[in-house]
C-alpha cells in the first residue's frame, strides 16, 4: 500500500456515493482532523475519484487543507463501489461496549469525541428521564417474569401493583 500526498483541487468526490453526510457528521469529521490530524489515507481510483473517504474530503476542503493522504486503489470500479459500500456498513454495523465506552467518556481529558452531553449522559448513567417523565435511578435491577398469557401477565401485574412493586409489561 502506497500512500500519496494529493492536491485536493485535483480530487473529485464519488458521484456515485450512496453515504451522505449531514451537518452534525461534518462537523466531527472538521473537529477529528483539527484535533489530530488525518490519522488514515482517503481511497483514490486511477481517475483521482475519492471512492472511500467523501467525507473526510469535505470536511478537509471546508478546513482549508490544500493536500491529502491518500492511498491509490487498483480495483475496478464496480468493485471499488462494493468495497466503500461494505466499508461503510462494516461501520454500521459496530456495537458499543457500554461499560468501557462509558468508561472511557466520564474521563474528563478525552474531550469532545462526537457525543452529545444527553448522549453520554446516557451511557455513564447519570439520571435521565424515561417516557413517563419520572426520573431514573442511576441503577436498576431489574427481573423478567415469563408468563404463560395475557391473562397470566395481567393478574400478575395487578397483584405486584396490589403489593407496592412498580413494574410494566412488556410484550414479547
Amino acid at each position: 500500500m502506497n500512500i500519496e500526498q494529493l492536491n485536493i483541487a485535483s480530487l473529485s468526490p464519488d458521484p456515485a456515493n450512496a453515504r451522505r453526510h449531514p451537518e452534525r457528521n461534518l462537523e466531527q469529521i472538521k473537529a477529528s482532523l483539527r484535533r489530530f490530524g488525518q490519522q488514515k489515507p482517503i481511497v483514490v481510483d486511477a481517475n483521482n475519484v475519492v471512492r472511500a473517504g467523501n467525507g473526510t474530503l469535505a470536511a478537509a476542503k471546508a478546513l482549508g487543507w490544500t493536500t491529502i493522504a491518500a492511498v491509490r486503489s487498483e480495483l475496478g470500479k464496480t468493485e471499488l463501489t462494493a468495497y466503500a459500500i461494505t466499508d461503510n456498513r462494516s461501520a454500521e454495523l459496530a456495537e458499543w461496549d457500554a461499560e468501557i465506552l462509558s468508561a472511557t467518556l466520564a474521563d474528563p481529558e478525552i474531550g469532545d469525541v462526537g457525543f452529545d452531553p444527553a448522549e453520554i449522559d446516557k451511557l455513564i448513567g447519570r439520571p435521565m428521564e424515561d417516557f413517563t417523565g419520572e426520573e431514573l435511578p442511576v441503577e436498576k435491577w431489574l427481573i423478567v417474569v415469563t408468563c404463560k398469557d395475557e391473562a397470566d401477565q395481567a393478574e400478575l401485574l395487578e397483584r405486584f401493583g396490589d403489593d407496592g412493586i412498580k413494574c410494566k409489561a412488556l410484550l414479547g
